[in-house]
């Protein structure tokens, strides 16, 4: 009985010792485990991710660049206009002949080949210039779109960003606002604070509850407008700007910028592009009024003669050139040349106004970023300045100094200065893309310099909460 008992006390210690490694070793659990209790939430994405996503999903980019490809095959096409044109046919036949004294049938066969190459035709050939001019068109607008899909990409992201930041600091506002007015409640049930100042804080704090709510409806708006550049729902957390990114005005002087606009800008090229497409045009419509030289090689054997009747079998070889000299189309040609002198003319002044919208966009972005970098340090000294003013009212109030509606002013004041300084980041970086855009320099490469600046993971979610205490 004596060993039985100690060997059923060993067994309980040993369960016992087991569960309580079990409970103080977590790390045991499996990795697949821990993965399945982790929400998407808890991911962050950032503006390269989704950028990409976007090349790959944004409507607007795929039909830019399905539309270059057509481009490219209507210039194949035009190219297989000035190409020999070869054919061949054959065809087999039985025929029957009736007479007054006899019925005969037999059958026939004929093969023949033939090869016609344009040796001069003005037409055809400023047509394939046409279709080159086009192609190199569709693929500058391609490249547009896909620069200004990014920059809308970018824009998006930022407000999204912005909404999130706009929701944290209501939260965060709402929270000081409350222990204000807590503190207030409690000097007032003492007779040692007014009830204006608790009407005052009360009223503020209800209506950064409502600016609470509208703050979270408009961050789900945002992030749909991001849902639908990306084609899927994001759900993830967004990076944000790093606090010890140190962000600088272009070093560039505004003359580089116009000129690297006006020589690399792909709307430009597309312009460009269009009316080098419209004098081929032009050229390809004075060429109706061209003779025209052609060359052409045939190759025929048969057995059949004239009206199907049976001969013996024969072979046939001819070389011949033509000449064709258009006399009068009844004003046909000289009106399409009339009409496209006009469409010249246009492409001409589409031109004119893309360069002057290219120079007034790249003014526009550089002046705006330098300006921006200037708001980024005014709004930082700012928000040093309302956070002192903050910790001050608050220990004047603490000492009968100051009210709790000056307290309340300093709040505001600070988170005002928040709100403005993270603007401020915003629309810098925004503006960099878009000089960048207008430029004829946005690229991969660009996304991934602008990438850098931005918290990734638990450093997205660490500054985050560091914002909203």
């Amino acid at each position: 009985m004596r060993r039985c008992s100690t060997c059923l006390l060993l067994a309980v210690l040993a369960i016992s010792v087991q569960a309580e490694t079990l409970r103080s070793e977590p790390s045991s659990v499996s990795p697949t485990a821990r993965r399945q209790g982790v929400s998407i939430s808890e991911y962050s994405v950032d503006l390269m991710q989704l950028y990409r996503e976007a090349s790959l999903e944004d409507p607007r980019v795929l039909g830019a660049y399905a539309r270059a490809q057509a481009g490219k095959d209507r210039q194949r096409e035009a190219l297989g206009g000035l190409l020999p044109q070869v054919s061949a046919n054959t065809a087999f036949g039985r025929s029957t002949r009736d007479t007054a004294l006899d019925r005969t049938s037999y059958d026939t066969e004929r093969y023949s080949a033939s090869l016609t190459q344009h040796i001069y035709n003005k037409v055809a050939w400023e047509n394939y210039q046409k279709s080159k001019s086009l192609a190199r068109q569709g693929e500058a607008e391609a490249e547009d779109v896909h620069a200004e899909a990014t920059v809308d990409l970018a824009q998006r992201y930022f407000v999204a960003l912005a909404a999130e930041d706009e929701l944290e600091l209501v939260m965060a506002e709402r929270r000081a606002t409350q222990r204000n007015l807590d503190r207030i409640k409690a000097l007032y049930e003492k007779q040692m604070a007014m009830v204006t100042d608790v009407l005052d804080l009360q009223s503020r704090v209800d209506a950064l509850a409502a600016s609470e709510l509208e703050a979270r409806n408009q961050m789900e708006v945002s992030r749909q407008e991001l849902a639908e550049l990306v084609g899927r729902p994001v759900k993830e957390n967004l990076s944000r700007i790093r606090e010890d990114v140190q962000m600088q005005a272009p070093a560039e002087s505004l003359d580089v910028w116009i000129e690297r606009a006006t020589a690399a800008n792909p709307a430009l090229k597309s312009r460009e592009n269009a009316l080098a497409a419209a004098n081929a045009a032009l050229r390809g419509g004075k060429g109706g009024h061209y003779p025209s030289l052609s060359l052409s090689l045939s190759a025929v054997r048969s057995d059949s003669g004239y009206d199907s009747n049976q001969s013996p079998r024969y072979d046939n070889y001819s070389a011949s050139v033509g000449v064709q000299v258009p006399i009068y189309s009844g004003g046909a040609t000289s009106a399409r040349v009339r009409a496209l002198h006009g469409d010249m003319s246009a492409a001409e002044q589409e031109l004119e106004s893309t360069r002057r919208e290219v120079v007034k966009e790249t003014t526009s972005a550089y002046l705006t970023a330098n300006s921006s970098v200037e708001r980024i340090r005014a709004s930082r000294n700012a928000l040093e300045s309302a956070e002192k003013s903050t910790v001050a009212a608050e220990r004047g109030f603490q000492f009968g100094v100051v009210n709790a509606v000056d307290v309340l002013a300093s709040v505001q004041n600070e988170y005002k200065a928040r709100r403005d300084l993270l603007k401020a980041q915003y629309d810098f970086i925004t503006n960099l893309l878009v000089l960048n855009r207008w430029s004829g320099r946005l690229s991969e490469q660009t996304i991934e310099s602008v990438n850098v600046w931005l918290a990734h993971n638990g450093d997205a979610r660490a500054l985050k909460q560091s914002t909203t205490e």
